[in-house]
């Protein structure tokens, strides 16, 4: 299987072209949301450098890709990480919402069960 039929990519943002990227697939998040979104990308690639991508999985997880150029002798791959793993504990909940939003209305999930299931 192709290995974009199993990601698709909500956002990111390039270090070296200077750009930010937004699905607009996804233009049914609150604005609000896209702009944080906005900004993690941002900070992230400005603070670390290299390409930053936010992705749903296949399952409506939600998971966070970094790479770079091989020639980019600048790219801090421990920061890189650390600041990953910094922005998944910090923005848990955001992850969850978007994770429950991709679930119900791209892969046309019943809410009410996943509701129940997050009681649970």
């Amino acid at each position: 299987m192709d290995m974009c039929e199993e990601k698709k990519v909500l956002c990111g943002a390039n270090a070296y072209d200077k750009k930010y990227y937004f699905n607009e697939q996804f233009k049914g998040i609150p604005e609000s949301i896209q702009n944080e979104l906005h900004i993690i990308c941002v900070l992230f690639t400005e603070e670390v450098g290299g390409i930053f991508t936010i992705e749903f999985e296949k399952d409506g997880s939600i998971s966070m890709r970094t790479e770079y150029a091989d020639d980019d002798f600048l790219y801090d791959e421990v920061s890189s990480g650390l600041l990953v793993s910094e922005i998944r504990r910090k923005r848990q909940e955001l992850f969850e919402s978007l994770s429950l939003y991709y679930r119900v209305f791209i892969l046309h999930e019943d809410a009410s069960v996943l509701l129940e299931d997050e009681k649970i």
